[in-house]
C-alpha cells in the first residue's frame, strides 16, 4: 500500500540522507540497538500504518521489521520537505 514511500526512505537510508531526533537517540540507547538496527529495520520492513501529525500536518510512517541483534523493532519516521528521512523515534517490540 506504501510501496513508494518505503522505497523513497530505503533510498535516504542508502545514501545516508536521514537524521535523528534526539528522542530517537535517546530511545534508542534505553533499548540498546544501535544504528544498524534502525538501518535494517527500514531496509526490510514494512510500513504497518500511517499518522497525521496533528501539529505539523505531516504523515509519519510506523515500519516494522527486524533489527540485527534484538528482534523485532518500530521506526517511527517521516519524509521532510527538505527530502531527507526524519527518524522520529524507534522502540523494540
Amino acid at each position: 500500500m506504501y510501496e513508494r514511500i518505503l522505497k523513497q526512505m530505503r533510498e535516504r537510508i542508502r545514501t545516508r540522507q536521514y537524521i535523528m531526533t534526539f528522542h530517537a537517540e535517546e530511545e534508542m540507547t534505553d533499548d540498546n540497538l544501535s544504528i544498524f538496527d534502525i538501518e535494517r529495520v527500514v531496509l526490510t520492513g514494512n510500513i504497518v500504518e500511517r499518522q497525521k501529525d496533528h501539529n505539523t500536518k505531516e504523515w509519519k510512517y510506523i515500519v516494522e521489521g527486524e533489527t540485527i541483534s534484538v528482534g523485532m523493532a518500530v521506526v517511527v519516521a517521516k519524509l521532510s520537505i527538505t527530502g531527507k528521512l526524519v527518524i522520529i523515534t524507534i522502540y523494540k517490540i
